[in-house]
C-alpha cells in the first residue's frame, strides 16, 4: 500500500456541505462533522444525548463545521446544553468549542486539566496543530478561545438522577478523557479509529507521537474493567461489545508495536511500507482497509504513517532512553 498525504482540496464537486445526524438509542444521536477535505465525509463525530433533564454534547469538533453543527441541535430542538464533553484538547475534538459556546454560553466544558490553559490561550496548539496537520488544521480552521469560566474538570458529574464517570485515559493525548454514562462509553480515540462496514469492521491505531504503550494498555485495562455495553468513538461510529472492541485494540497495539520494532530495526530504506503489508496480513481488522472507499484510502494512508512515526519514536526511546 503506498503512502501518500491527504487531499485538502475541496470536494471536485464543491457541493454545499450538509450535516445528517443519526439516532442510535432513544435520546443519543451520532451527528457526523463533515469537512472540505477527500475522505473525511464520515471521520469526526460529535454525540448528543438529550433528555428532559439533561442534555450534553460529546466533542463539537473543529471550527469548519461547528455553524453546521449548530444547525443541527436546532434541527433537534436543542436550546440548552448542560455540558459540553471534551475527550482531548485536539483540534480535530475541540477546535470549535469556543465558537460553540457563543450559542451555548451556559454550557460547562469538562476538560483534563492538562489541556485547560491551552483551550484559554490556543496559540501554541493552533501552531503545534499546523506543524502537525499543515493543511488539514488550516481546513479544520483556527482554535477558537474558551472562556476560563467556562472549563470544569470534574470526575464524577451529576445532574438529577443522571451520573456521568469521567476516567483518565491517556495513551493517545496525556490529556484523554473518557466518559462512561451507562451503557455508554464515549472513549473519543483511546481505542484508535473505527468503521463499520456492513458485517466487518476497520480498525486502526491512533497513536501519533508521544505514544506510551504501557500507558495506552492500562488506559484500555482501565476501560475494560468498567464492562461498558456500547462504546461510542469520536472516529466513526458505535459497537454495541464494547468489552470486546476494548480488547481488540490492546491486542491491535501491541501487534503494531512488535512488528514496527522487527521491521525499523531491519535498517531497509522502505521499511514503513513492508510493515504495513505485514499489518495488513497479520491484523485481521486491519486489513479491512481494502473494503474502504479510494477517498478514505488517501485519508487513511496519512494516518497509518502518522501512528507508526509515534510507535517507532516509542521503539527507539525504549532501545535509547537517554
Amino acid at each position: 500500500m503506498p503512502i501518500s498525504g491527504v487531499d485538502c482540496r475541496q470536494n471536485k464537486n464543491q457541493r454545499e456541505i450538509t450535516m445528517p445526524y443519526f439516532q442510535i438509542k432513544p435520546g443519543l444521536f451520532l451527528i457526523p462533522l463533515e469537512q472540505k477535505l477527500e475522505g473525511f465525509d464520515t471521520f469526526i463525530s460529535s454525540w448528543l444525548y438529550r433528555s428532559c433533564d439533561l442534555n450534553f454534547l460529546v466533542d463539537p469538533g473543529p471550527l469548519y463545521s461547528i455553524e453546521i453543527l449548530k444547525k443541527t441541535l436546532d434541527e433537534l430542538e436543542v436550546s440548552h446544553l448542560d455540558y459540553i464533553l471534551l475527550t482531548h484538547i485536539h483540534i480535530d475534538h475541540a477546535g470549535g468549542t469556543g465558537k460553540l459556546l457563543e450559542s451555548f454560553p451556559e454550557a460547562k466544558v469538562i476538560c483534563h486539566p492538562q489541556g485547560i490553559p491551552h483551550l484559554i490561550n490556543p496559540a501554541k496548539l493552533w501552531e503545534g496543530s499546523l506543524t502537525v496537520l499543515g493543511e488539514i488544521a488550516q481546513a479544520y480552521g483556527e482554535i477558537v478561545p474558551v472562556a476560563k469560566g467556562s472549563l470544569v474538570f470534574e470526575r464524577i458529574i451529576k445532574k438529577g438522577s443522571h451520573t456521568i464517570e469521567v476516567i483518565e485515559t491517556p495513551g493517545h493525548a496525556p490529556h484523554h478523557l473518557s466518559y462512561i454514562f451507562p451503557p455508554y462509553l464515549f472513549a473519543g480515540e483511546v481505542a484508535g479509529v473505527y468503521q463499520s462496514l456492513n458485517d466487518k469492521i476497520y480498525l486502526r491505531p491512533a497513536t501519533p507521537p508521544k505514544f506510551e504503550l504501557e500507558i495506552s494498555l492500562a488506559s484500555l485495562e482501565k476501560l475494560i474493567t468498567k464492562q461498558p455495553e456500547i462504546i461510542c468513538f469520536g472516529h466513526y461510529g458505535w459497537n454495541e461489545d464494547g468489552v470486546k472492541i476494548l480488547s481488540l485494540a490492546k491486542n491491535q497495539l501491541e501487534l503494531w508495536t512488535k512488528v514496527v520494532k522487527e521491521e525499523s530495526i531491519t535498517g531497509k530504506k522502505n521499511w514503513e511500507n513492508n510493515a504495513i503489508e505485514r499489518l495488513m496480513k497479520e491484523d485481521h481488522y486491519f486489513s479491512n482497509y481494502r473494503y474502504l472507499t479510494k477517498d478514505i484510502h488517501t485519508r487513511e494512508q496519512y494516518f497509518i504513517l502518522n501512528a507508526i512515526r509515534g510507535i517507532v519514536e516509542y521503539v527507539n526511546r525504549k532501545h535509547n532512553p537517554s
